[in-house]
């Protein structure tokens, strides 16, 4: 797949802003694989999520693998979101278009909760934007993530080091 708005992901980004209300900071790492068909996106949250209350993921470091493709027959985006949260939430296929401007990539996810993820690329600043909303219960659209990539320092860099040192090499598994 060549993609040249996807290309400008390329990279190591610092992420910031509101996911449900709460400021985040991840590490997001973003290259292509599988012989160039997929854009992977590796989140990785700086820290665990705060023990608040009792909450199934609370003290669970967030991490996400994300993956991006075309589909030529369809004329659309594809997109696999697999994290923490596990199977359930990974069930739903997103499918992407671009959005005027050519800028933006809208990827709508039809699932138990209607979601609209919106990754928007900003020229001037050489950063990303992304935008999360979601269906209430009532039918009406929502904000659950506000988020803004900027390329990331050597230092952050290194936050998902002790993440990837401490799982099994490949010729374990």
């Amino acid at each position: 797949m060549q993609d040249d708005l996807l290309d400008k992901m390329v990279g190591t980004w610092k992420v910031t802003g509101t996911i449900a209300r709460r400021s985040i900071e991840q590490a997001c790492d973003v290259g292509w694989v599988l012989n160039h068909q997929f854009l992977r996106i590796h989140f990785l949250a700086a820290k665990p999520k705060p023990v608040t209350r009792a909450e199934s993921n609370a003290g669970v470091r967030y991490e996400a693998l994300v993956f991006v493709g075309y589909s030529n027959m369809f004329e659309h985006y594809v997109v696999h979101w697999i994290d923490v949260f596990g199977g359930h939430f990974s069930q739903t296929l997103g499918f992407g278009t671009r959005l005027a401007g050519g800028r933006s990539i809208r990827f709508v996810f039809e699932a138990d909760t209607p979601l609209h993820n919106t990754i928007a690329w900003d020229p001037g600043t050489g950063t990303w934007s992304m935008r999360i909303r979601q269906k209430n219960q009532e039918g009406k659209w929502t904000a659950f993530a506000e988020t803004r990539f900027v390329k990331a320092s050597s230092a952050l860099r290194n936050v998902g080091e002790g993440a990837r040192r401490s799982r099994p090499a490949s010729s374990e598994f």
